[in-house]
C-alpha cells in the first residue's frame, strides 16, 4: 500500500462514531463518511434498510460493491447475530485491492466485530469464508469485469463504491444495467448517493427510487424494481420535468 517513494497510499482515520476507516490517496477520499461513521453508516444506510424488507427470507444473495475494509459485509453478519436471525447469506464482493484485503487481519475494527475475528482472518488469508450460515466470496478484480460474471441472482445490492466524482465508472447507467441483469425481480439496492445523476441511472434501468431516513444520519437512497412500503417515494418523472438538464452518467464520458 505504498507508492514509489514509499508514501503510504492509505491513512487511518477515526470516525465520529468511534470506528476506524482509511483515507485513500488514490481516490482522494475516505472509505466511509467520517461524520456518519464507518460502522454506523454501514448499518444505517445499507444493512438495516435492506433487511427491513428481506430478513424474513431463509436465504439471501448479497452483492457488496465494493469490499474495501469489509464493513458492509461484517455489519451484515453482526446484524444477523444481534437479531438472532437464521438467514443464510452468500455475499459476493468485488475488490481490486488485494493488498488491502490481506491487511484486514491487523486492522483495528470496532469491538462489535470481535466475534468475527476468525472470519476476518480467513478472508484476509484466502479471500473466502464459508460455514453453515455464511459464505463470503471476494471477487478479486475490477467490478466492471466481475459483476457480469456473476451467475447467482441477487437479493440485495450494497452500492457503496468510491464517489461518482472519483470513481464514475461504478456509477454509470451501463454499470447499473449490469447490476439489473443479475438482480432478482424484487431486489433491493441501497446507496449513500442521493445525486440526481445516480438516481436517473438507476431509474433508467427500471428501478423505483426511494428516500431512506435514519436517526443521526443524512438521508440516503433505496431502489427497487417494485414499489415498497416504509420509504418515501421519489417521482423521477416529476424530477426530470423540474430539472431538464439532469442526466445519468454514461460510460462514454469517462473512457
Amino acid at each position: 500500500m505504498y507508492d514509489k517513494v514509499l508514501r503510504p497510499k492509505k491513512e487511518l482515520v477515526l470516525c465520529e462514531d468511534g470506528s476506524n476507516t482509511l483515507f485513500s490517496k488514490e481516490f482522494n477520499e475516505p472509505y466511509h463518511s467520517t461524520k456518519d461513521g464507518a460502522l454506523h453508516e454501514s448499518l444505517e444506510k445499507h444493512v438495516k434498510p435492506a433487511f427491513s424488507l428481506k430478513q424474513s427470507l431463509p436465504k439471501l444473495n448479497i452483492l457488496d460493491l465494493c469490499f474495501g475494509l469489509g464493513y458492509n459485509t461484517f455489519a451484515t453478519l453482526y446484524y444477523i447475530k444481534q437479531n438472532n436471525l437464521q438467514t443464510k447469506v452468500h455475499i459476493l464482493s468485488p475488490e481490486f485491492d488485494e493488498a488491502l484485503i490481506h491487511s484486514l487481519d491487523s486492522f483495528d475494527f470496532p469491538p462489535e466485530f470481535d466475534f468475527l475475528q476468525a472470519i476476518i482472518k480467513a478472508i484476509a488469508k484466502n479471500l473466502y469464508y464459508e460455514d453453515e450460515q455464511f459464505t463470503i466470496e471476494i471477487l478479486l478484480g475490477d467490478a466492471r469485469e466481475e459483476v457480469p460474471k456473476i451467475t447467482q441472482k441477487i437479493d440485495i445490492i450494497y452500492q457503496d463504491a468510491f464517489s461518482p466524482a472519483h470513481n464514475p465508472l461504478l456509477w454509470t447507467r451501463e454499470f447499473f444495467a449490469d447490476i439489473a441483469k443479475i438482480a432478482k425481480d424484487d431486489a433491493i439496492l441501497t446507496t449513500y448517493s442521493t445525486a440526481a445523476a445516480i438516481r436517473l441511472g438507476l431509474y433508467e434501468n427500471g428501478f423505483y427510487i426511494f428516500i431512506h431516513r435514519a436517526e443521526l444520519m443524512r438521508f440516503s437512497t433505496v431502489a427497487s424494481f417494485k414499489m415498497i412500503e416504509g420509504f418515501e417515494y421519489v417521482d423521477m418523472e416529476l424530477k426530470k420535468i423540474r430539472n431538464t438538464t439532469a442526466q445519468s452518467l454514461r460510460d462514454k464520458d469517462y473512457q
